[in-house]
């Protein structure tokens, strides 16, 4: 593979095909089957591991397509291992209750029609996955079990995000609890009554007949839509707040990872450039057929 160099910073540094080979993803394991989250020069490996469905995905197909120090298959058979397979609102679906990890690894990969060994025993594949747990979002908004305001067929969007805080507050009598930055899910939650726009775009190209119109609720909300980055990442309209501009909580702040599956996936749904790009990078192909994929574009 030629080596090339890129301009970052001002400094040159080797791209990301050679990055690429070089990353010991048998290292990352720290003696196990499973990747760890990470490591730090101050503490070591950070003592959690990629298990179960999540965006951890993506990470496995990458370390089992690496040229150089590939995962081996029994790696993606422990990941997969504690997935969990569950009948919500009478749809049947591979669990993860925030959004966003429905949506990470959809960014590069088209999973449309291929599948593991999982999703082939299931009749299913993790696209459409995706769009059931997009519904199963939907359908808990409109069903509304801790009647948060707001909530309902156009105003849904649970993930991690920003909150108004950890706080307590009586409302109607009634004591609520909130939380600031944490992953909240539907529908066995966490959730406080916030809601996240940016997480309802990104689910455009799973189901675009329920994200357009609610994109087009959350547009008449005033939480920012055209301005410079968009909608804010966060609102909660149970946690009023009589200095906001709209009576109620929104975030103040905008997150470049939030940024980035809105962008990625408007385009994924207009044209399919990243899934076409990912498609002819042979160590994604090499990492899905390892993990054992097959079927459609495969």
């Amino acid at each position: 593979m030629q080596r090339r160099k890129l301009l970052i910073s001002g400094e040159l540094v080797e791209d990301v095909n050679a990055l690429y080979e070089r990353a010991d993803w048998n290292w990352a394991c720290d003696h196990g089957l499973t990747l760890t989250h990470g490591w730090r020069p101050e503490s070591g490996f950070i003592p959690y591991r990629w298990r179960g469905y999540d965006e951890g995905l993506l990470l496995y197909i990458l370390g089992l397509g690496s040229p150089t120090h590939p995962l081996p298959p029994e790696a993606y058979s422990a990941y997969t291992a504690s997935y969990e397979w569950r009948n919500i609102y009478g749809r049947e679906l591979l669990y993860s209750g925030p959004l966003f990890t429905h949506q990470l690894s959809h960014m590069w990969i088209d999973f449309r029609g291929i599948r593991d060994e999982f999703m082939r025993d299931h009749g299913s594949d993790y696209f459409q996955n995706s769009r059931h747990a997009t519904y199963v979002q939907q359908e808990y908004a409109i069903r509304n079990p801790m009647n948060f305001v707001g909530y309902g067929e156009h105003c849904w969007g649970f993930t991690a995000s920003d909150g108004p805080g950890w706080i307590k507050k009586t409302i109607d009598g009634e004591e609520m609890e909130y939380f600031d930055y944490i992953a909240r899910g539907a529908p066995f939650g966490p959730d406080d009554g916030t809601v996240s726009p940016w997480v309802v775009v990104a689910s455009l190209p799973f189901a675009p007949e329920i994200v357009i119109p609610t994109v087009r609720t959350f547009a008449q909300m005033n939480l920012g839509m055209t301005h410079l980055y968009g909608f804010k990442p966060s609102f909660n309209q149970t946690y009023a707040m009589e200095d906001s501009d709209t009576g109620w909580w929104v975030s103040p702040y905008h997150f470049g990872i939030d940024q980035g599956p809105v962008v990625l996936m408007i385009e994924n749904y207009r044209t399919g450039l990243l899934w076409n790009i990912a498609r002819r990078c042979q160590p994604i192909v090499t990492g899905l057929r390892r993990a054992g994929f097959t079927g459609g574009w495969l």
